[in-house]
């Protein structure tokens, strides 16, 4: 009787395991995650090789179960974040996915625009309308629009920036219908929305979505991304000195491995990021012996908010110090400032 009933208890057990693998708790864990070397991510057209390499560096994010929530309460580097530490309370999924995939676009934008202007390469924008970041509930855009689509004309007039398209709209009236071409999903569709005022926006009227400009960077020699489903900012310092790398003659890597962190802007200010301990951890695994760190600015704000806040550069150097790397952790403030550094560097002997 017991060598009867042993199967089902187990089968019983078996089952509550696999269940407590795929329920999902309220939580994310955050990890380290991979540097990857960008000359497989970023390519000219007819750039320049190194003997080195550049890389990115990421954070691994994903929703906690209750076997990686219990790992991370013990694991150094894994941390346990809400949901409301990722995205916006009034977020979907969605829409957190698409700001990302938006971020990194912006990035790459801001990439090519400082590595060309350091090179003296022309390149140009191409206005392609209106991007949708977000759609706001209750209004009429929730049942025509979902993020990530493209307006493209509203009452068959078209605009060469947000501005227009946002100027047309104010002048109309709650109530008025405008019929909108949109793209989705490289698909043209069409259809009629009627306007509406906004709540507690002294009567504003609108459709109802979050947008910022389409555009298209046209450069010369083409740059082309395989960046798959890797979303944020965080990767434009990195891009930057690898488009400019393979734009000019001298190898700047020098034969080294050189990974790091940080936002760009086309003025090549590097900025802030998030989860830097865990970015200099897989650096390190990766063998990088440069690791470039945003040395940001902390304003009176910010030390107000969080007492205990440090700059990216600080936090790296003590992530550097935890795990006993010899990486050599080197600050930032710009494009310049990371340039300039590499360029005193000596030749690596292989």
């Amino acid at each position: 009787m017991k060598h009867k009933l042993r199967y089902p208890v187990t089968l019983i057990i078996v089952i509550l395991l696999l269940a407590l693998f795929f329920y999902r708790l309220p939580y994310y864990i955050e990890k380290p995650g991979m540097a990857h070397e960008l000359e497989s991510i970023v390519k000219v057209q007819g750039g320049y090789d190194d003997k080195g390499k550049l890389m990115l560096t990421t954070v691994q994010l994903g929703k906690a179960n209750i076997y990686d929530y219990l790992l991370a309460k013990v694991k150094k580097y894994d941390e346990i974040v809400s949901v409301n530490q990722i995205k916006d309370k009034n977020q979907t999924d969605e829409e957190y996915n698409v700001y990302q995939l938006y971020l990194m676009e912006s990035s790459k934008h801001n990439a090519i625009q400082m590595a060309y202007k350091k090179a003296n390469k022309p390149y140009h924008f191409i206005y392609k309308g209106v991007y949708v970041l977000d759609v706001y509930p209750k209004m009429p855009a929730a049942k025509v629009f979902k993020p990530g689509d493209r307006i493209i004309r509203v009452d068959n007039h078209t605009f060469t920036s947000s501005e227009q398209f946002i100027h047309y709209i104010a002048e109309k009236r709650a109530g008025d219908k405008v019929r909108v071409g949109y793209i989705r999903n490289n698909e043209e569709k069409t259809d009629e929305i009627t306007l509406a005022s906004f709540k507690d926006a002294g009567g504003k009227v609108g459709m109802g979505i979050g947008l910022v400009d389409d555009r298209e960077l046209i450069s010369k020699p083409k740059v082309s991304f395989q960046t798959n489903s890797i979303g944020g900012p965080s990767a434009g310092l990195m891009f930057s000195l690898e488009i400019y790398n393979q734009l000019t003659k001298q190898d700047i890597t020098k034969g080294y491995s050189i990974a790091g962190t940080g936002t760009i802007d086309p003025d090549g200010k590097v900025g802030r990021i998030g989860g830097i301990d865990k970015k200099v951890v897989a650096a390190d695994k990766e063998g990088a012996e440069i690791f470039f760190a945003p040395n940001d600015d902390i304003t009176p704000e910010m030390k107000k908010a969080v007492p205990k806040i440090k700059t990216n550069y600080q936090e790296a150097l003590a992530t550097a110090k935890d795990i006993g790397t010899k990486m050599k952790i080197v600050p930032v403030k710009t494009f310049d400032d990371a340039l300039s550094y590499l360029e005193k560097l000596p030749q690596k002997n292989r």
